[in-house]
């Protein structure tokens, strides 16, 4: 890799791979472009979710927080009947249960829509969510116990797409901070037979879709002068991002 002497700024969409951490993908594109440019992302994803993450490059990483803030939209997939540590399929089995035959898709969207608007919800214990200046997930993986942390979130719509018994795919629309792994063990819960994240995907990042993004193939195939030129292309949409509201901490 050449190192230039033009100055390195922009936003990238990539559309982040399972099993891929959101410092992964950062790193990935850090080792792309010159030496010392900085890279960051706006929002963890899960390695098990896939799809759209935002990455600031250069100086535009001082937007991190704001553009961090942006509402979402996912898709993906709930299994009822499993119960996991984490939360979501990757994790240990720590109760199954018999999923109610006579469920149909209308009770499922009655449990789905009492979660929806203003809530307060417990952060999962394997998150990024701090304490003490480190992630839970770092407790939670030795086994260290550590006070519950709750976030305020606003689901604005969340839909049962199809129903086959245990699978219930869906899609959710909602507001930064939303842990999608909460809402699965909650609608779980209040459907009687727990439920698990079997698959997610981050479609949308308010106006920013991940059919705009880049794949893993085609980052891996471009060259540093067309990802610095695509870099330079994306400062009109940030800036009007920036410029719109909509890229503003939601309160």
């Amino acid at each position: 890799m050449t190192s230039g002497s033009a100055l390195c700024a922009g936003m990238i969409l990539f559309d982040k791979p399972e099993g891929w951490t959101s410092h992964d993908a950062a790193e990935a594109f850090r080792r792309m472009l010159p030496a010392d440019t900085k890279v960051g992302h706006c929002g963890t994803l899960d390695p098990l979710a896939t799809g759209l993450l935002i990455l600031l490059v250069g100086p535009c990483t001082r937007f991190q927080a704001r553009m961090q803030g942006l509402d979402k939209i996912y898709s993906g997939v709930l299994r009822l009947g499993v119960e996991t540590d984490t939360g979501d399929i990757t994790g240990k089995v720590v109760k199954e249960s018999s999923v109610p035959p006579d469920l149909e898709a209308a009770r499922i969207q009655e449990a789905f829509s009492t979660h929806t608007g203003v809530l307060e919800m417990l952060a999962p214990a394997f998150s990024a969510v701090k304490h003490k200046g480190r992630p839970l997930y770092q407790y939670a993986r030795r086994g260290i116990s550590v006070p519950a942390k709750t976030r305020t979130s606003r689901v604005y719509r969340w839909d049962v797409l199809s129903y086959r018994s245990p699978d219930i795919e869906h899609r959710l629309s909602c507001s930064s901070g939303t842990y999608v792994r909460s809402l699965a063990e909650s609608v779980g819960k209040s459907l009687g037979c727990g439920a698990t994240v079997l698959s997610l995907r981050r479609d949308r990042i308010a106006d920013f879709s991940v059919e705009d993004a880049l794949n893993l193939e085609q980052a891996k195939t471009l060259r540093q002068a067309d990802l610095r030129k695509q870099l330079s292309d994306s400062l009109p949409r940030l800036q009007e991002a920036l410029a719109s509201g909509f890229g503003k901490k939601q309160a």
